[in-house]
């Protein structure tokens, strides 16, 4: 079989799909002159490669199937193949646009798995930079949802708001995107006075700077009538297709991970979760907006209680040692070799620990049989969840609709297709 047959094959499936979903949608005019468009997976208001198989009746939206995969890299499988302390950076290429929580949330797995804990200054310094990346997500997701539905002035704010969370990622991590910033039992380096003073010049600014673009969209006619009662889903439907994050909050669901399953020092801090009954792309709009007004909330408090102390868990044979001692101590200098070159070998068995992700609930599901590597690794990835309720986001809605439904949803397709 040729790459053409096998492509003629998975449409007609996909078409087979369509046909076969409830289109029970009232309309005028029968379905049987209904056209099937493709968006996608080259389109930029599909926020990545993400391809929609659109079954329209007019300019209305009868059925939709996404399809995913074009961006699929076979990070579950890479894993495997990984050391554990080696697949940090990969990370990194997941949600792309915060990498910080995805090095956070899959060295608390790992953690999990070896049995060690982080010391506590080390706790507070990942809820920092976890809070730091929701705030610069949920920026590029307001300003990309913006942008969707025509307000670009919106979207240069935020970027210029996004750009001074760079600055501080740099300062703190050595780089701006990609940071590997995380380490199993610890992070790379310490955070330092100096690093304390931009994260807290960025916050005495921030609330403004973000009451400024919230203005230009919480009063503007065109975005209100773009997003008001469009991509509506029920608390019950929300929860059924398994929806997590602002979306679910936005359905009317207080479930936050922070809260449920609290992990780090979320226990020990004051914050609201935002939540909004509607249900529609405006609401989840607006879980967006003040979760980023808790976050600075979040980070006020942690740079108020962040302790002096070690910034990684003395385990000689889990965690790599600091330069100082490899380079002071034989004994060291061998362990660090151990770890490099055979790696962590944690006892068999299987462990799941998820986070609260700027999209929602990020967990990593690792299995062990004693090895070096993971001997399986699954990546529950929220973009992949939310992105299985748009078919009932976009069904009864306008085709010019479904751009501003995606930017809602905010998926990020490194994530979803892994």
């Amino acid at each position: 079989m040729n790459l053409d047959q096998a492509l003629e094959i998975r449409n007609q499936k996909i078409l087979a799909a369509l046909e076969n979903q409830d289109t029970t949608v009232e309309f005028d005019d029968a379905l049987e002159n209904a056209m099937v468009l493709n968006m996608g997976p080259q389109h930029p208001a599909t926020h990545g490669v993400l391809r929609l198989l659109i079954k329209l009746d007019g300019e209305t939206v009868a059925a939709c199937v996404p399809e995913l995969g074009y961006l699929h890299r076979g990070y579950e499988k890479l894993a495997e193949n990984c050391s554990f302390h080696e697949f940090i950076p990969h990370t990194d290429r997941l949600d792309y646009i915060s990498p910080l929580m995805n090095n956070t949330a899959y060295v608390l797995a790992v953690e999990k798995l070896i049995g060690i804990e982080a010391p506590r200054r080390t706790k507070f310094i990942r809820t920092i930079i976890s809070e730091l990346a929701r705030i610069s997500s949920h920026l590029i997701a307001i300003g990309a949802m913006a942008m969707d539905v025509g307000a670009l002035t919106v979207f240069t704010w935020t970027f210029t708001e996004r750009e001074k969370l760079y600055d501080i990622f740099q300062a703190l991590t050595g780089a701006r995107f990609t940071t590997s910033y995380t380490r199993v039992g610890g992070v790379a380096q310490d955070m330092t006075p100096e690093h304390a003073a931009m994260i807290s010049a960025f916050l005495d600014q921030f609330p403004a700077k973000l009451d400024e673009s919230a203005s230009l969209l919480n009063t503007n006619r065109i975005f209100i009538e773009r997003t008001d009662g469009v991509g509506v889903i029920s608390r019950e439907k929300a929860i059924a297709m398994g929806m997590t994050g602002p979306c679910l909050r936005g359905a009317g669901v207080e479930h936050d991970i922070r809260r449920a399953e609290p992990y780090l020092v979320y226990d020990e801090l004051d914050f609201d979760v935002p939540t909004f009954s509607e249900g529609d792309a405006l609401a989840r709009y607006y879980v967006r907006l003040n979760e980023m007004k808790q976050s600075v909330l979040i980070i006020r408090q942690t740079l108020q209680k962040i302790p002096a102390g070690p910034i990684h868990a003395l385990e000689p044979k889990k965690v790599l040692p600091r330069k100082e001692r490899i380079y002071t101590k034989m004994e060291e200098l061998i362990h660090d070799f151990m770890i490099i070159n055979h790696g962590i070998s944690p006892p068999p068995g299987e462990v799941y620990h998820a986070v609260e992700g700027s999209k929602g609930e990020l967990g990593f599901y690792i299995q062990s049989r004693g090895g070096a590597q993971p001997w399986r690794m699954k990546i529950r990835s929220p973009s992949f969840m939310n992105l299985q309720s748009v078919p009932l986001l976009v069904k009864g809605q306008l085709i010019s609709d479904i751009v501003a439904i995606l930017g809602s949803v905010d998926p990020v397709m490194g994530e979803a297709d892994k």
